[in-house]
C-alpha cells in the first residue's frame, strides 16, 4: 500500500514508523525540512520538504498512484484543504484528517465532510480520543492502562504489580487452577523496562508491569486476584477546562450514577464558558497548583484528579501536589514520552499520551481485512488487534494450538455469535468470531497476514 503521511511531528512519525516496518511504501510530507530529515534518516520512508496543501509538493510525494493520504499537520485548515487537494486533483482513495477545532466536530456540520464537499473519510479528533481514554482511566482506577474492546465486553487492564499481590511468582498456567471461573489472561509483561508476551511457565514479580485481558463483569475480580482493589469514583476534581476537560465533565453529567466533578480553569474566560456549558459541576477560576484553591476544590475527600492542562509539567506537579493533599489516585495528561518514566516514582497512578490515541485511533483505520480495532501499547512497542475472522482468513477453522503464531502474539479474548469467551488451546476459531490478539509491534505483519482475506475473496 502507498500511503503519503503529511506532518512529521509525533503522530506522523510514529505512523510512519508503523507502516514503514510493515512493508509499506510510505512518504513524509512537512514544511519543515528537520522533521523530515529524521523521518528519513530513522525509517524506512521517503521524504518530501514543503507544505501538504500544495498540489506540486503531493505529485512530488506520489500522489497520482497512493491509496491513501494521512493528513496530520499541526494545522486543521492544512488537513482540510490537503484532502480536498488529494481528493480533486489526485482521486486519492482514502483520506484521513486529523481535526482539534470543536468547530469542525459539531454533528450539526457532519456534511461539510461529503465527497462533494470536503471529503474526508475518516476524521480523527485528538481531544475527544483523549477525553474517552480519561473516562476508561477513571472507570478503573486500579490500572494504569485501560482500554475496552469486543462491544465493550472484553477489558483490557494495565496492572502495576506490588508487595500485596497474592499471586506474585505463581506460573501462569496455575491461575486456571487456582482460579478456574476467572476470565483473566495475561498478554504482556513489562519487566525491567523491556516488555513482552508472556509463555505459560513465567511469573510475574513485584514491579512487573503486566497487561491482562478480562471479561467487563469479571474486571473487579479480576483485579482483586492480582491485589487491587476498585473502589467507585464519585468526586473527581478536573484541573483543565479546555476541550479535554470540559468533554470529561460533560460525560460526567450524563452517567445514570451521581458522579460529583468539580473543574479548575485558570484563564477565566474559558472558565466562564466551561461554567454556562455544564449544568451540574462546579467550575473554579484559579490556578491548579495552589494549595487553597486545592482545598476549596476538596482534593482531601476527592477519588481522583484528573490533570489535563496543556501543559505538562504543570499536570505532574499539580498531580503530586494532589497526592500529598491527600487524594488517592491522580491522572496525567502527559504530551512529552520522554517524562513517562518519572510518573511511577513520582506516585501518579496512570497517564494519557494524546498522541498514543491519536496513532491507536488512526492505525484503527487502516489496518487490512476485517480489522475493527487498534491500541498502541507503550511507545509503539505492542499492539492489540481486534478483528473479524473470515472464511478465508488462514485461521478460520483452526484450534488456537494449531495456528502457527509467532511468539510475540497471543489470543487475549474471543467473541463468538455474541459472547465473548476466554480461549484456551483446544480453542477453534471461526468464520465470523471476532479476535483479540496482543502482538509485539515486530510481529504485527505477521498478524496481518494470519487476519487478511485472500484475493480471491472478492
Amino acid at each position: 500500500m502507498k500511503v503519503i503521511i503529511c506532518g512529521a511531528g509525533q503522530v506522523g512519525w510514529q505512523i510512519a514508523r508503523h507502516l514503514s516496518g510493515e512493508n509499506n511504501d510510505v512518504t513524509v510530507v512537512d514544511n519543515n525540512p528537520e522533521l523530515v530529515h529524521r523521518a528519513t534518516d530513522t525509517l524506512d520512508v521517503q521524504g518530501v520538504a514543503g507544505f501538504a496543501s500544495y498540489p506540486d509538493v503531493l505529485e512530488r510525494a506520489g500522489a497520482r498512484d497512493a491509496d491513501m493520504i494521512i493528513a496530520a499537520t499541526y494545522s486543521d485548515e492544512v488537513n482540510m484543504v490537503t484532502c480536498q487537494v488529494a481528493h480533486s486533483i489526485f482521486d486519492i482513495p482514502r483520506k484521513i484528517a486529523r481535526l482539534r477545532s470543536q468547530s469542525y466536530l459539531t454533528a450539526i456540520y457532519s456534511d461539510l465532510y461529503r465527497r462533494e464537499h470536503v471529503p474526508i473519510d475518516v476524521v480523527i479528533s485528538p481531544e475527544r480520543e483523549v477525553a474517552e481514554a480519561a473516562l476508561q482511566r477513571l472507570a478503573a482506577p486500579a490500572a494504569f492502562d485501560t482500554e475496552s474492546f469486543l462491544e465493550g465486553k472484553s477489558q483490557l487492564l494495565g496492572i502495576l504489580i506490588e508487595d500485596d499481590c497474592p499471586v506474585v511468582n505463581t506460573p501462569l498456567r496455575q491461575l486456571t487452577d487456582l482460579f478456574s471461573t476467572l476470565s483473566a489472561i495475561v498478554v504482556g509483561i513489562r519487566r525491567e523496562g523491556t516488555l513482552f508476551a508472556p509463555e505459560s511457565g513465567d511469573q510475574v514479580f513485584v514491579g512487573d508491569e503486566i497487561y491482562i485481558f478480562t471479561h467487563t463483569y469479571d474486571m473487579t475480580r479480576t483485579l482483586e486476584v492480582f491485589g487491587k482493589t476498585s473502589k467507585k469514583q464519585e468526586r473527581i476534581v478536573i484541573l483543565g477546562g479546555g476541550n479535554v476537560g470540559l468533554a470529561v465533565a460533560q460525560a460526567l453529567e450524563n452517567r445514570t450514577e451521581r458522579v460529583r466533578a468539580k473543574v479548575i480553569e485558570q484563564d477565566r474566560k474559558r472558565a466562564e464558558f466551561a461554567a454556562d456549558a455544564l449544568e451540574k459541576t462546579i467550575v473554579l477560576n484559579g490556578d491548579g497548583l495552589s494549595s487553597e484553591l486545592l482545598n476549596e476544590a476538596g482534593i482531601a475527600r476527592a477519588d481522583a484528579i484528573l490533570c489535563v492542562t496543556d501543559d505538562d509539567k504543570t499536570n505532574i506537579l499539580a498531580a503530586v501536589r494532589a497526592k500529598s493533599e491527600g487524594c488517592p489516585m491522580a491522572i496525567c495528561l502527559v504530551n512529552d514520552p520522554t517524562l513517562v518514566p518519572l510518573m511511577k516514582p513520582m506516585g501518579i497512578d496512570a497517564y494519557i499520551n494524546p498522541r498514543a490515541t491519536t496513532v491507536s485511533s488512526i492505525l484503527r483505520h487502516i489496518r487490512h481485512g476485517r480489522v475493527r480495532a487498534v491500541y498502541s501499547i507503550g511507545n509503539a512497542e505492542a499492539e492489540v488487534i481486534e478483528a473479524q475472522v473470515m472464511s478465508t482468513s488462514p485461521i478460520s477453522g483452526q484450534k488456537i494450538s494449531d495456528v502457527d503464531f509467532p511468539e510475540g502474539v497471543l489470543v487475549g479474548a474471543i467473541m463468538q455469535n455474541g459472547k465473548v469467551i476466554r480461549p484456551n488451546g483446544t480453542t477453534r476459531i471461526n468464520e465470523g468470531d471476532v479476535i483479540t490478539l496482543f502482538a509485539m509491534t515486530a510481529d504485527v505483519p505477521e498478524v496481518e497476514r494470519l487476519l487478511q482475506v485472500s484475493i480471491d475473496f472478492f
